[in-house]
């Protein structure tokens, strides 16, 4: 395992690593087991030493012993979280002096990068749910590691609740991104007409669009009254919108809808054509067509309307909050 968290190099770690295996060693006998010039070697020798991983003698020759690895590795961890407090504590009082000069809760954004920076580090920010409004154009591209991220912090246990427009489905690869997402933990709905781009971390901060995608410019929110405002708009829509995939259960049935029926139902709903639903399942048309037939007739449905009307009331569209 690397300490490259702990600031030590990987040439430093080999080093370290080299006089575990040989304590007490010269300069000249370190040279010739590494293959490293003493120039060379004698620079990492001296890092190390400012890690306190080693001691070295005052007699001639020189030579150096490793300190044992769980000692120093705690002094590095140590010194790496007082660090980490005292970063803490400038940006605390950064924010402070900023807050001090403007004294508002809302800051713009400009620039793809910087809006796609913000995005990805209010999420980080998160320790129990992330709220997010989804909708095409996007400035965040799938490969700016948006999966990742995602599943990483659910893995750490926070929540997403996510809804995507209807318009989100056609997206080029959006489907199976969604499957991922969802099969990692990721609540999700889709509603037509979704109003806004949005993302909000914990109540405590929000990022909005301030114009059309294309000016890339954002803005973002701290706890206020207007943060307040679009969480009360995310629930109400939360409220209106479709889960993506339904509960397994048929009514008056011990049979399970089977996974295909499952996505079905969703794409029924969120309002995709046969032929749209077909391509997203990788199946034909007719394929389609029957599926829904017989969902229909499990269902006891005679239009797609109370097929959904019966799903909805049967509890097919629950979903664990």
């Amino acid at each position: 395992m690397g300490l490259a968290g702990l600031g030590v190099t990987d040439a430093e770690q080999e080093v370290y690593e080299l006089l575990l295996c040989h304590s007490d060693a010269t300069l000249a006998q370190l040279a010739e087991r590494s293959g490293t010039t003493k120039t060379r070697l004698g620079g990492l020798l001296d890092a190390l030493e400012g890690h306190g991983m080693l001691t070295r003698t005052e007699d001639r020759p020189v030579r150096f012993t490793a300190a044992p690895p769980d000692i120093a590795v705690e002094i590095l961890a140590a010194r790496r979280q007082e660090e980490i407090a005292r970063a803490r504590l400038a940006g605390t009082a950064l924010g402070n002096r900023f807050r001090e000069e403007s004294d508002s809760p809302i800051q713009l954004v400009r620039g793809r990068e910087a809006v796609a920076h913000q995005f990805h580090q209010i999420q980080q920010l998160a320790k129990s749910e992330v709220l997010i409004l989804d909708k095409p154009p996007y400035v965040v591209e799938p490969d700016d590691g948006q999966l990742a991220l995602q599943r990483e912090l659910q893995a750490k246990g926070v929540r997403y609740r996510t809804i995507y427009d209807r318009a989100a489905l056609d997206e080029a690869g959006q489907f199976d991104e969604l499957k991922q997402l969802t099969a990692s933990g990721e609540l999700a709905r889709v509603l037509t007409g979704v109003p806004m781009k949005l993302v909000i971390a914990d109540h405590r901060f929000g990022l909005v669009p301030y114009e059309p995608p294309a000016g890339h410019q954002s803005v973002l929110l701290r706890s206020s009254a207007l943060l307040d405002g679009l969480v009360t708009l995310f629930e109400s829509l939360w409220e209106r919108a479709t889960p993506l995939w339904p509960q397994a259960r048929q009514p008056g049935s011990d049979e399970s809808l089977t996974t295909d029926d499952q996505q079905l139902l969703a794409l029924l709903a969120a309002g995709l054509t046969d032929a749209a639903i077909a391509r997203k399942l990788g199946v034909a048309k007719r394929t389609v067509e029957r599926r829904i037939r017989r969902v229909m007739d499990g269902l006891g449905a005679q239009t797609r309307f109370q097929a959904g009307l019966q799903a909805a009331t049967h509890g097919l569209f629950d979903v664990p909050e």
